[in-house]
């Protein structure tokens, strides 16, 4: 998710745990950055594009890892603040704001490493986009509140903005879930196989769901509306030039994409070099992580990400009310 509805999470979890035994900016202040901290490993140089991607929410967001920095951190914060509330009072606060940043990551389709070390898969459940306005509203509101009020009448409100952010996750894993039945059965009907299909919400809401159908020589794309469900679903299909991936056959970057995007990619020839894109974030033939690879006789060695146009919100916007 992105970094807002991280650091607001953290400082509204705080909150709850810690109530008033300290300062309620002080625990939002404390618990905003231990939400934050897991994506400081943006800043890690892993030396390559495909590297820095797949690198990306790993140690930082395993759960094991976290759990056991946690006391330090308390520890560290107790000292800083100098109260009467020792380290162990910060403890279940602080372990809670830092383990539900890879839990919210996981509900993205990125892919979130937070087996780490019994585990390097990359979970994802893919049920809301990674910048959603309708989780992050009730968390920013709810701490607002509790930052405003005196007395439990604020910390109801933090919980209360909580507990709805928290029931829009459950929504959306439901609503992906129906998404994902009604397009199989169309798909179905039009004699296409389900054996790979992903499912995942468009920008900013959890009401239009695009869906990624593959094939071993291409993918196709389509796009259903909870708000017009039974409208005829159309394929838009592209192909995934699958005898590109085998002449980089045993290649790592390209072997690591494939890896990473659970099978969701597609090649191409660009420029006189091979791409391969990550075919579950971005549409069409323009997608966030697209990676140069160089030839089968001159791989590169040190693969970099080619630009994707970003539309503006008017365009998305625009797109999304004619999907609706």
């Amino acid at each position: 998710m992105d970094s807002v509805s991280q650091w607001v999470l953290g400082a509204t979890v705080s909150v709850a745990v810690m109530g008033r035994r300290v300062p309620i900016w002080q625990a939002a202040l404390v618990g905003g950055v231990s939400g934050t901290l897991p994506d400081l490993d943006v800043f890690l140089d892993h030396g390559d594009a495909i590297r820095n991607m797949t690198l990306h929410r790993t140690e930082s967001h395993a759960l094991l890892y976290l759990t056991l920095v946690s006391p330090l951190i308390a520890w560290l914060v107790a000292g800083l603040f100098r109260p009467r509330v020792k380290w162990p009072a910060w403890w279940p606060a602080i372990w809670l704001a830092l383990i539900t940043h890879p839990l919210l990551d996981l509900m993205t389709v990125y892919g979130t490493q937070l087996g780490l070390p019994l585990t390097d898969y990359p979970y994802a459940i893919g049920s809301i986009y990674i910048v959603d306005p309708l989780y992050t509203l009730p968390l920013l509101i709810g701490l607002g509140v509790a930052l405003w009020r005196r007395g439990d009448a604020g910390l109801r409100g933090n919980r209360l903005g909580l507990m709805l952010s928290t029931l829009y996750l459950v929504w959306s894993v439901a609503i992906q879930s129906v998404a994902g039945a009604q397009i199989k059965q169309a798909l179905v009907q039009q004699g296409i196989p389900t054996e790979k299909v992903l499912v995942t919400p468009t920008a900013f809401n959890t009401l239009v769901w695009r869906s990624v159908v593959m094939t071993p020589d291409r993918y196709g794309e389509v796009y259903w509306s909870l708000l017009s469900p039974r409208r005829p679903l159309q394929v838009v299909w592209r192909p995934r030039h699958p005898e590109l991936f085998d002449a980089l056959r045993g290649d790592w970057y390209a072997e690591r994409v494939a890896w990473f995007s659970h099978g969701f990619y597609a090649m191409a020839e660009k420029d006189g070099q091979i791409t391969i894109a990550d075919l579950r974030m971005g549409e069409g033939d323009n997608f966030t992580f697209t990676f140069g690879l160089g030839t089968p006789q001159q791989p590169d060695p040190q693969p970099q990400r080619l630009p994707s146009e970003r539309p503006d919100l008017r365009a998305i916007f625009r797109t999304l009310a004619e999907r609706l």
